[in-house]
């Protein structure tokens, strides 16, 4: 087993010869990264790939087969500390990574390959990074409007088109789950993913949530709504408009927990958030709905999912919150266009 620097434990390392992926942020995102992973490592099958990446993301790590080792990223977003990169990029010197894979363009996401001497570091120029990447790739976004293209050209050329991120969750793993929440483990729920980290106009209204799940929760169907602890209000509100229809599990379960619940659903209805990209790459079916972003850029990467967006005028419009004042765009998606679409 190969112990990261940091003291975490991770899978049997293949090669002392190891790739260093700096990821990004984001749970999509993250996701989004990973057909990179899948053709580096067909290109390169007896290469470890390690990924330096925040805490939290380790159990979306773990699902990941292509992931041979995690290195914690302890800086916060936002956070420069030139020291402390350096100090990491230091420690990493005898690991042996051949190349890394910057994936953020910020500057200082560039500094730890810098520091830890790697001799190949390739990422998309981008903040002034002629110094710290030496493989440097120009960013064409009209030609790769979507971010895991991006993420995947940075492989180099390939013939084939850009493969689904798929992550793994065994039936152990999702029995697990469902015995630690208290919840029946013959139950084929619906899951709604509420939260949306980026802002309210990504938020489908909690009153369509509730409406649906009282739908679809009317011949005893069960309604799991899943999210983090900051989604807990707006679950408690769902839960409780819809009079006993559905369970509210936001903050209850850990990332891990909420990979397994969704992988075992009939189906999910989901804001454009981090958690409509874990169900598209588990290939659950998928209700995604789009108000104030674009599925051009991060679309759910499977077959099985159904985007919804009414298109209107006025979005896609990249805002936080509607600048108009209605939100019209998820205001009127309504809840029986949802259900025809899960039916469907």
């Amino acid at each position: 087993m190969f112990l990261d620097p940091l003291g975490g434990e991770s899978r049997k390392a293949d090669s002392s010869d190891g790739i260093l992926i700096v990821a990004p942020s984001w749970i999509g995102d993250t996701i989004m990264m990973q057909p990179l992973l899948m053709r580096l490592k067909v290109q390169r099958p007896h290469t470890a790939i390690h990924v330096l990446t925040p805490a939290w993301s380790a159990p979306l790590l773990a699902r990941m087969p292509e992931v041979a080792a995690v290195i914690e990223n302890p800086f916060a977003h936002g956070v420069f500390d030139w020291s402390g990169r350096r100090a990491l990029g230091r420690s990493l010197r005898n690991a042996n990574f051949s190349q890394a894979y910057v994936l953020p363009n910020s500057w200082k996401s560039a500094l730890v390959p810098f520091f830890t001497g790697i001799p190949q570091r390739t990422g998309y120029t981008g903040e002034a990074r002629f110094i710290l990447l030496n493989d440097r790739r120009t960013l064409d976004k009209a030609g790769l409007p979507r971010l895991v293209d991006r993420y995947a050209a940075l492989a180099g050329p390939s013939g084939d088109a850009t493969p689904e991120p798929r992550l793994t969750s065994t039936a152990e793993q999702q029995g697990a789950a469902r015995t630690a929440l208290d919840l029946p483990l013959d139950a084929a729920p619906l899951i709604l993913c509420p939260g949306a980290e980026y802002g309210p106009a990504k938020r489908w209204p909690v009153r369509h949530f509730a409406a649906l799940a009282q739908e679809v929760g009317a011949d005893g169907t069960a309604v799991w709504i899943v999210g983090s602890a900051k989604d807990a209000p707006i679950g408690a509100e769902i839960a409780s408009l819809a009079a006993g229809a559905a369970l509210n599990l936001c903050g209850r379960t850990n990332l891990e927990q909420a990979i397994d619940l969704i992988a075992s659903a009939r189906c999910v209805v989901s804001n454009d958030s981090g958690l409509m990209h874990v169900a598209a790459a588990l290939d659950r079916p998928l209700v995604a709905l789009y108000g104030s972003s674009s599925p051009g850029y991060t679309p759910p990467l499977s077959a099985r999912a159904t985007i919804l967006s009414l298109g209107l005028d006025c979005s896609p419009c990249f805002k936080r919150e509607c600048p108009l004042g209605h939100l019209n765009c998820l205001e009127n998606l309504t809840p029986d266009r949802v259900l025809a679409a899960i039916n469907n």
